[in-house]
């Protein structure tokens, strides 16, 4: 049951579900797209529900990325993660709603040419020691390609979406692919898919590595994509954040929790459910509070280093249940 569904039949909405639901759509469509030579409307309603449900709830969405990682296939989930970010940042800078559907129809169907292979050419790369074939570096970098070919065929005719798609694997130096583009000849729809891919790429936990910390993630993106693109750098450190909402975190006063509202004006911290205290005991109810400042965090933390257990609906309530 996707968001919209929920409000007209009197379920109350949940981002969780409806971000779920639509991984299950996504899978459907992806699955099938090379017999379907009319996918587009299909497609673009998925994209049109995905800003829908992060609408009702930004801060829920991101905690969704942090925290829902074990819901579906990583390929497939990794895409409508990527969507999620691109809706936020993407309605931060202004872009108009056409181009926001076209950027999240984008991200949910980058990777629609190599899905079946995706899991396992990331796995492989990673790897120390092994590496892919010959044939599936050449299919890894023909996918931007493929994929656009591929919705061309399947309907999409909007320029946005599809150059979106065919250029996120470029690169500000030109060492990207599939053309070797320059910082400015890389479409604006790209480059914040590019970025929302990379950020939730390094966030995200995988069977043969840890996820990396959003902190630490966001400053590798924003120091490489400031030289070339201040405006969408600095979106990303404001509306996503060093600790956006799902991110576990120490405080300096000893006790552990979990981030669940990003800062409400600029120069202030996070809202933080703290869920243990300083001596290790567990605060029932959470105790809930808005820090000064993010100097209030000392680090974000893994799930097994915090040793954190919790249902999202105790954080964010309904709109974060299953």
């Amino acid at each position: 049951m996707d968001a919209r569904h929920a409000e007209v039949t009197g379920t109350a909405p949940s981002v969780l579900r409806g971000l779920n639901e639509l991984h299950r759509r996504l899978e459907h469509q992806l699955a099938r797209l090379e017999d379907a030579r009319e996918a587009a409307p299909a497609l673009r309603e998925l994209a049109r529900d995905l800003l829908h449900t992060v609408d009702m709830g930004q801060d829920v969405a991101l905690a969704c990325v942090l925290l829902n990682q074990i819901a579906g296939s990583y390929a497939v989930r990794h895409c409508v993660e990527t969507a999620v970010v691109v809706a936020i940042v993407g309605r931060g800078i202004g872009l108009g709603e056409d181009s926001l559907a076209a950027v999240a129809g984008a991200a949910l169907t980058m990777n629609c040419a190599m899905l079946d292979a995706h899991d396992t050419f990331n796995s492989r790369v990673s790897l120390a020691g092994e590496g892919l074939t010959g044939e599936e570096r050449a299919r890894l970098r023909r996918h931007p390609e493929d994929g656009a070919r591929l919705l061309a065929c399947a309907g999409i005719g909007d320029e946005e979406w599809l150059a979106s798609v065919l250029h996120h694997h470029e690169d500000d130096d030109g060492s990207g692919y599939p053309h070797g583009l320059g910082a400015h000849e890389i479409p604006r729809g790209a480059r914040l898919l590019r970025l929302a891919d990379r950020w939730c790429a390094r966030v995200s936990a995988r069977n043969y590595r840890r996820s990396q910390s959003p902190d630490l993630a966001l400053a590798e993106l924003t120091s490489a994509a400031v030289a070339h693109d201040t405006v969408l750098a600095t979106a990303f450190a404001v509306h996503i954040g060093s600790y956006p909402p799902g991110t576990l975190v120490e405080l300096q006063c000893g006790e552990t929790g979990v981030v669940t509202y990003r800062p409400a004006l600029a120069g202030t911290g996070p809202e933080v459910a703290c869920l243990r205290n300083g001596a290790g005991q567990t605060l029932v109810p959470p105790d809930v509070r808005r820090l000064d400042s993010e100097d209030d965090i000392v680090r974000a933390l893994t799930e097994d280093d915090a040793d954190l257990r919790f249902a999202m609906k105790a954080i964010w309530g309904a709109l974060a249940a299953r």
